[in-house]
């Protein structure tokens, strides 16, 4: 057999070469050559296939299958569980708990399933100490410690799990490519062979993909094309808590996620986090506020801190955790200009416990009140909570979901809520409570009626 001929295409412009190079001799983009493997022959084959196309109405979706994981937030963010045939992808920082959370899944799904655990960065012994702290203690799961893709596929096409897990897709390599492990050669070419295995053989796979300094999924970005559904785990290192986030799923909604807590036995589910997140907030402190942002369905409340203090330079300075930088200097001088509230000579800090992120419109009203109750020293009242989306003007703006909102603020025992007086108009009459619903259209207006 000819062995296959390595080439080295510019993914900005294709320039192939057949040497690598640090700066493509075509378009000067540096690190851009990206190793490939094409036919050493150079003959151009033509074949012909018969080819059948279906008509949309003859397409059944009706055999779906779906396999529950045992973990109710786990299976939200997925919309309903793991798909039969489905390619999955879990990234998340070092340590922050994906092998913990798919060793977990194992152990309810091995009840019907039969499991392969391929580790490429753990010896069995290691995944073993690791089972028997999470109480994982399956017949039905096998493990391997293997990194060479054709030889895992091979095994996977004679034994036919229903279920595999590529721990991580950054150890696979392909013996065809001469690159290293984790190259982009290597991750694309393993995470298509296992693609084409999972749909051609209808077997689930997970892998797990390790991310770079920015955050983001280390490898190419055609790799996130491929899969079916890319799930992230975020949180806190020194944080307990964690929250797993789908930003691709081709089975279910983005906008969901799921909030676990890390413990001695593994991650446990936090089925009301919005009671986790204000537990703890500090009574009649100044620069408290109470925020609610939609997760999909899920509304959740969360405590914004806010800080004024004077300032020893010349100029105040500004800083936030878990709320746009650009957005908090914004309202700052919306306040300014607007309100009538002087930051210029005082330092302005804006923190979101828990480690949320705060990132849309209906959380600049509470950041607002936070900021301008520190400014002041005057404390919002203990049992209110606030939304709504500030304009340049100065003004309140109307926000979505704005009765799920206040169902969950009643539901937590909230005694009185500041909406946009826009939204007033638009609620039902199906929201009976004893929760007092406030309508504001100012800034002034708003810390008037959630300090007195």
């Amino acid at each position: 057999m000819a062995k296959p001929k390595t080439v080295f295409i510019c993914s900005e412009c294709g320039y192939n070469s057949s040497k690598w190079s640090g700066c493509c001799p075509e378009c000067g983009e540096w690190n851009s050559m990206n190793e490939q493997v094409s036919d050493i022959s150079p003959a151009f084959k033509i074949t012909t296939k018969s080819l059948t196309a279906l008509s949309i109405g003859e397409i059944s979706v009706n055999d779906e299958i779906r396999f529950k994981t045992g973990m109710t937030e786990f299976d939200r963010v997925l919309g309903g569980g793991i798909v039969q045939g489905s390619l999955i992808l879990l990234s998340g920082d070092p340590g922050i708990g994906k092998s913990t959370i798919l060793l977990q899944v194992c152990e309810y799904l091995g009840n019907t399933l039969q499991i392969l655990y391929i580790s490429g960065e753990e010896s069995a012994k290691q995944i073993k100490l690791r089972a028997v702290r999470l109480g994982v203690k399956s017949d039905n799961l096998t493990v391997m410690c293997e990194t060479d893709v054709r030889a895992i596929i091979n095994y996977i096409e004679n034994t036919k799990p229903q279920l595999v897990i590529v721990d991580s897709i950054q150890t696979m390599n392909v013996s065809d490519i001469s690159s290293t492990s984790g190259s982009v050669a290597q991750v694309r070419e393993s995470t298509n062979l296992f693609m084409h295995c999972a749909k051609n053989f209808n077997i689930s796979t997970v892998i797990i993909g390790h991310v770079n300094k920015d955050g983001n999924i280390a490898g190419p970005k055609v790799l996130e094309h491929i899969v079916d559904c890319v799930l992230y785990f975020e949180g806190e290192r020194h944080l307990s808590y964690r929250i797993l986030r789908a930003v691709k799923n081709r089975y279910g909604s983005t906008n969901e996620i799921g909030v676990f807590e890390m413990a001695d036995k593994g991650l446990c589910e936090v089925p009301n986090p919005s009671l986790m997140l204000i537990s703890g907030k500090p009574k009649d402190t100044a620069g408290t506020c109470i925020a609610c942002i939609m997760e999909g369905s899920r509304p959740i409340l969360a405590e914004v801190q806010g800080l004024v203090a004077p300032t020893g330079y010349g100029n105040g300075r500004r800083m936030s955790n878990g709320f746009d930088y650009n957005r908090m200097s914004m309202l700052i001088a919306v306040m300014e200009k607007r309100a009538g509230y002087f930051f210029g000579n005082s330092d302005a800090y804006v923190n979101v416990i828990g480690g949320l992120k705060l990132d849309e419109p209906a959380t600049d009203l509470p950041v607002s009140l936070a900021l301008i109750s520190s400014l002041k020293d005057k404390p919002i009242i203990d049992s209110t909570i606030a939304f709504g989306e500030i304009g340049l003007g100065g003004e309140i703006r109307a926000i979505s979901f704005c009765e799920q909102r206040i169902k969950e603020a009643d539901r937590l025992g909230f005694k009185k809520c500041i909406v946009p007086r826009h939204n007033l108009k638009n609620l039902r009459e199906m929201i009976k409570s004893d929760i007092e619903i406030i309508g504001v259209s100012s800034i002034n207006e708003a810390f008037n009626a959630c300090t007195n």
